[in-house]
């Protein structure tokens, strides 16, 4: 039930008159949700839903409303659960009984019958609100990863939510403000964003494995949910089989839904790993055959060039692994002028300058494959869960002392003008965000100083870069209608290998070992044991030009609001440099300078279409 939603509770307003605000709301979420809209109000509570129809069409229409033993709830729901069944069996054992096979009922009866201990027996991807008429009491949830997104702001009275920035401005009390820290999350932090950050002064994110609870007393924040440190007792083989056995189950339980299922295939480890096992469920249970799609871009082939974090081009290896599964395989082919075009688009999907022509060309990419399908498997997760990224090898960005896809603070520090940047104190605030989360790391005592160390980098790629990436999957497929799902996000996967020592992870000195060696037979060698390599990103110099040409433009306009705050000496001698000479490592494997020219193109643009004010 991949979907928007939007709430508002008020103590002192009677919000059953206030239809037409929260229709307006609503209404900025049709693309998360094209198939149905939904409405509930009483005088303390409205609700707001969008719908797109993966399970059970007739059965799962929402806001829904039930009443047990004189409990009456009502309920607004985005996500899925993955073990809808098991929790079935449990509940009608307990005596409730069901109008409909959705998960939107059972997630509604596990709250009447477990109250808030619901959410540690959920096996999905999920946010919602739940209003307790009995206890007059607001119950908001979300995913032990953060898979599904969800936003909210307190207004005198009023408390506010909704899965996208974009709902929450639609609001007359919520205004698309930037603070100081806004400031500081939008130059020192983006594309990332820290956990529980709204972006927007005052307002936040439920931070994932959080609850709140919303009474006339206040706003309750509770964590149901955390990785837990314990010494790891399986040997190699055991762990092997475990791990299979996790990937597995997890993979076949994300093939349900009564609308057609795709994989995605860059012929990488992680998205071969989800087709072999996808196509495998597909033949087993006569399913047809499994349809897989890839991305490139025109003359990527004559443009590419081979680096420490992109060593071949993905092709050829989609082509083997798509004969080998016998998928029926769809490559979609972007040009550089539809990419770039798409990064106002994208802006407008997170809600935020973002990942630029990574997050531009998932949009596009996203926006063909629901032509044809309408939930995807995707590989993402595997490299912060398993350790696949050159910072968890590498010493230098292993104790680089910040977050090491982003080591280039005091540049982008630089990029700001004087005054700004002695206001914002970039470098600081990212030293502050950095500090606070190692101080969550759940450590194990008496572990090795170099073992603690790669369990504070799990823990900063699980909570930090893993986000980011979930966030980029879901707002660019949600801008398409598509539903993204993500096996190695089952919770049960992460708690088991957080706590597989290194050496076992690294099996046979190679990144994301273990995955490897409990995958053996299910693909092709060359495939299983290939050298990690990113999304692809395009490789053509006409995009570098493209980027570069609408960021000088911007830098020639005395109404552009990004010049008021940028230190445009410095961002013009950057913007006339060579890009490939002078690449700055912006963020990531992916970004560099090509993709900062662009990144500060979509913050032009996005200070501009959500007329965004600062406040000193």
């Amino acid at each position: 039930m991949m979907c928007g939603i939007v709430g508002w509770v008020d103590w002192e307003k009677d919000l059953s008159q206030e239809l037409p605000v929260i229709q307006k709301m609503t209404q900025c979420l049709t693309k998360r949700g094209p198939d149905a809209e939904g409405f509930w109000l009483n005088p303390r509570v409205a609700f707001g839903h969008r719908r797109l129809v993966v399970v059970d069409p007739s059965g799962g229409v929402q806001p829904m409303s039930t009443c047990q033993s004189k409990h009456a709830c009502t309920m607004i729901y985005n996500g899925e659960l993955y073990n809808t069944e098991d929790l079935r069996q449990e509940l009608l054992a307990a005596g409730h009984t069901f109008q409909s096979h959705s998960d939107t009922e059972v997630l509604l009866h596990s709250y009447l019958e477990w109250g808030h201990d619901c959410l540690r027996r959920l096996n999905g991807i999920f946010a919602f609100a739940i209003w307790d008429e009995r206890e007059q009491k607001l119950f908001v949830g979300r995913d032990r990863m953060g898979v599904k997104p969800l936003f909210y702001a307190q207004r005198g009275s009023s408390f506010l939510l909704a899965s996208e920035l974009k709902s929450l401005l639609a609001h007359p009390d919520v205004k698309p403000v930037l603070s100081r820290e806004g400031l500081a999350e939008v130059f020192g932090i983006s594309p990332s964003r820290t956990p529980g950050h709204g972006v927007f002064h005052d307002v936040h994110e439920l931070r994932p494995g959080c609850f709140l609870t919303v009474t006339r007393d206040g706003i309750r924040n509770k964590r149901y949910w955390q990785l837990e440190s314990r010494p790891h007792t399986d040997d190699v083989m055991q762990t092997a089989k475990r791990v299979n056995e996790l990937v597995t189950d997890a993979i076949a339980r994300q093939l349900v839904a009564d609308v057609p299922v795709s994989t995605l295939l860059s012929g990488g480890l992680d998205s071969s790993i989800i087709t072999a096992v996808a196509a495998d469920t597909f033949k087993r249970e006569g399913r047809g055959t499994l349809h897989s799609y890839s991305i490139d871009y025109v003359d990527n082939a004559r443009h590419f060039k081979a680096s420490a974090f992109q060593p071949n081009e993905d092709a050829p290896y989609v082509q083997l692994v798509s004969e080998y599964l016998g998928t029926q395989h769809h490559r979609m082919e972007f040009d550089t002028d539809a990419l770039v075009e798409a990064l106002k688009a994208a802006t407008i999907a997170r809600d935020l300058p973002g990942m630029a022509d990574v997050d531009a060309s998932l949009y596009l990419f996203c926006r063909e494959i629901k032509k044809e399908t309408t939930v995807v498997l995707s590989g993402e997760c595997a490299d912060e869960v398993f350790g696949g990224y050159p910072w968890f090898h590498r010493e230098d960005m292993l104790h680089a002392g910040t977050f090491p896809w982003s080591r280039a603070t005091k540049e982008r520090a630089s990029w700001l003008s004087p005054e700004l940047r002695d206001w914002v104190k970039p470098e600081e605030y990212v030293a502050m965000r950095y500090e606070e989360t190692l101080d969550e790391v759940p450590q194990l005592p008496g572990e090795n100083p170099l073992e603690a160390r790669r369990r504070e980098m799990f823990y900063l790629n699980i909570t930090w870069f893993m986000n980011t990436l979930l966030d980029r999957k879901d707002r660019m497929s949600m801008a398409a209608s598509l539903e993204a799902r993500v096996p190695f996000c089952d919770h049960r996967i992460v708690e088991y290998v957080w706590n597989i020592p290194w050496d076992m992870k690294n099996y046979g000195d190679r990144e994301k070992g273990i995955l490897r060696k409990a995958m053996e037979g299910t693909l092709p060698n060359e495939v299983l044991y290939r050298k990690k390599s990113p999304y692809p990103k395009t490789h053509n110099p006409a995009y570098t030009e493209a980027v570069r040409s609408w960021l000088l433009d911007i830098l020639h306009d005395p109404t552009s609001p990004l010049v008021q705050l940028i230190d445009l000496k410095t961002i013009r001698k950057i913007a006339e440099s060579d890009a490939e000479a002078s690449s700055i490592p912006f963020f990531g494997q992916l970004m560099s300078t090509p993709q900062l020219f662009a990144y500060l193109g979509q913050l032009d643009y996005w200070l501009r279409e959500y007329r965004v004010s600062i406040i000193t």
